[in-house]
């Protein structure tokens, strides 16, 4: 599907295969000399078959185009690698690529999850099924690297780099401030909630996204362009929203953990989540996984503020009420 939202921008919809997600949101801006692409979809054939027909579609050369990507999930950038000529420039921030650029990591996030909980005998199908592993880029890429307030021009658009931290340690974002128009990746999501997780001790992710959400309320904000679902204007109701719902996260795993002390896994098991299982026990290894990783975040945000306490048992990293 392919949707003009303004003048010589457009929306075109990169299906995401058996995934939660449903497709992914790639923004076209055409101009005579140079076009961007702002992120791709999977390195899969669907994405593939999608994201050529919307350029043909739309008259879009490849060889005069360039693309920004938000972050490093294989959603947004995975496709990339199949669409790149000699001539692109690709726009991406710092700290994901040094995480790409770092090698895999896929054993660090292993050890990181059995610390906390996750079971043995399920950890071995993770990445058979992870679709960050299925469906990356095939290969490295030569990024272009852009810092905060750096400008992005294309055609009639001049867009400003936003760094917005917490779905990645570099996620960042465009605003155009003539047209009061932001392309939020998936820092601000309309239908759904962000997943924001932690797989390292290295920072806090859920601090950085809810000071992340504060510096873009400060924007003026008419349009949100956003990775996934629905393209929306109240743009700083919903941060309130979003806000709102990692305050009700916090609550309900104390309100946990006034059981006694537990691991992330065991406190994961018991939180509310928005998906058709009737049980945890049913999930789909994959949606425990992210689970987890949302799970911790909140954890150790809580942890930073003292509210809880870590310690390790057996091997374990066991979380408390003080």
């Amino acid at each position: 599907m392919i949707e003009e939202i303004l003048p010589n921008l457009y929306r075109i919809e990169i299906p995401l295969p058996n995934n939660p997600l449903r497709a992914l949101n790639s923004y076209a801006i055409k101009s005579s000399e140079r076009n961007l692409i702002i992120d791709t979809g999977w390195n899969e054939e669907p994405c593939m078959n999608a994201m050529q027909a919307g350029l043909k579609d739309l008259g879009i050369d490849i060889k005069k185009t360039d693309f920004f990507i938000t972050h490093l999930h294989a959603d947004h950038m995975g496709l990339l690698s199949r669409l790149d000529t000699e001539r692109s420039t690709i726009y991406f921030n710092q700290p994901d690529a040094d995480r790409i650029n770092s090698g895999p990591v896929w054993d660090e996030f292993l050890d990181y999850a059995r610390l906390n909980g996750f079971p043995e005998d399920e950890l071995q199908d993770v990445f058979r099924s992870h679709p960050g592993f299925k469906f990356k880029s095939e290969r490295r890429l030569p990024f272009h690297i852009l810092k905060e307030d750096d400008t992005v021009a294309v055609g009639e658009y001049r867009f400003r780099c936003v760094a917005t931290p917490g779905h990645t340690r570099g996620h960042m974002c465009l605003y155009e401030p003539e047209k009061k128009v932001f392309a939020s990746g998936d820092h601000i999501l309309r239908d759904i909630t962000p997943t924001i997780q932690l797989w390292s001790d290295e920072w806090n992710s859920l601090e950085e996204y809810l000071a992340s959400l504060d510096k873009v309320y400060k924007y003026d904000v008419e349009l949100v362009l956003p990775g996934h679902r629905s393209i929306f204007k109240n743009c700083w109701e919903r941060i309130e929203e979003l806000k709102d719902h990692h305050q009700e996260r916090l609550r309900e795993i104390i309100s946990i953990l006034e059981s006694g002390p537990q691991n992330a896994f065991q406190v994961t098991s018991q939180m509310s989540w928005n998906i058709t299982y009737d049980s945890w026990d049913l999930f789909p290894v994959s949606q425990k996984w992210f689970a987890i990783g949302e799970a911790i975040s909140h954890l150790r945000y809580l942890e930073a503020k003292g509210t809880v306490q870590c310690q390790s048992e057996t091997g374990k990293r066991v979380f408390s009420l003080p």
